[in-house]
């Protein structure tokens, strides 16, 4: 195959793993604590006999983003946002622990507390709140009810609150952040949250089509590579065959 064919198609691969990381970025513009993915990529050169002056693009996997959002304030008890470095700490279907910036804290029938349909994690274990007719999460986690008919408040558990290395976590396909090794990570009191707020994405939907839009036209270029190749490729045939 022609060095120069190979190069085009693999930059338009490139291209296109691109662009998918961008629409997901994009389509999850609004969603809680998101945080935005980058492709990456690194040049090869390609090997072979004669001149090595091509080289070819091999994609590595996606890293993330670990800037903040914007916080916005909601007024509803169980949104939090956590202030500066850290994560809330959520279990997977597996039952193995996962963390979210993600505080849109939803309560079942059960008590049982949930971010995005994943349970959350308190110092104990999962969280299940008795009756409540009130409920308050404070600046460090500690969740606070005040029983039905009650006048007195009850702290009923803490939220588990973790400050990992952005180093120490990858996102996976469920949209959480695991640790690499697979081992939980210790609670940090030093994180905090902001009661009553929610983090936005950190994507930029701005940034996010004017990537693709650039990409699109950099699949075209890549395109018009291909059709040139096919083109001297046609021209030295018949130079060949004029022999």
């Amino acid at each position: 195959m022609d060095s120069l064919l190979f190069t085009a198609t693999t930059g338009a691969s490139r291209v296109l793993k691109a662009q998918h990381v961008r629409s997901n970025n994009l389509s999850n513009a609004d969603t809680t604590g998101f945080r935005a993915d980058m492709e990456r990529v690194q040049s090869v050169p390609l090997q072979g006999s004669g001149f090595d002056g091509r080289t070819m693009v091999v994609t590595n996997s996606a890293a993330t983003r670990f800037d903040a959002g914007d916080v916005v304030k909601t007024g509803r008890a169980l949104d939090v946002a956590v202030m500066g470095d850290g994560f809330l700490t959520v279990q997977t279907p597996a039952g193995d622990e996962a963390y979210t910036r993600a505080g849109n804290i939803k309560v079942d029938e059960l008590g049982a507390m949930s971010i995005n349909g994943f349970a959350v994690i308190g110092n104990n274990g999962p969280m299940v709140l008795p009756d409540y007719q009130k409920v308050e999460i404070s600046e460090r986690g500690r969740v606070s009810i005040i029983p039905p008919g009650g006048n007195a408040e009850v702290e009923v558990g803490e939220l588990k609150l973790v400050k990992p290395e952005p180093t120490q976590l990858q996102k996976e396909s469920d949209s959480l952040l695991h640790s690499n090794t697979g081992a939980p990570f210790a609670a940090d009191a030093t994180v905090n949250l902001a009661p009553e707020h929610i983090e936005a994405s950190n994507v930029s939907a701005i940034d996010e089509l004017l990537s693709v839009m650039s990409l699109t036209r950099n699949f075209e270029m890549q395109i018009r590579m291909m059709k040139t190749a096919e083109t001297l490729a046609q021209a030295g045939n018949k130079l060949m065959s004029a022999r």
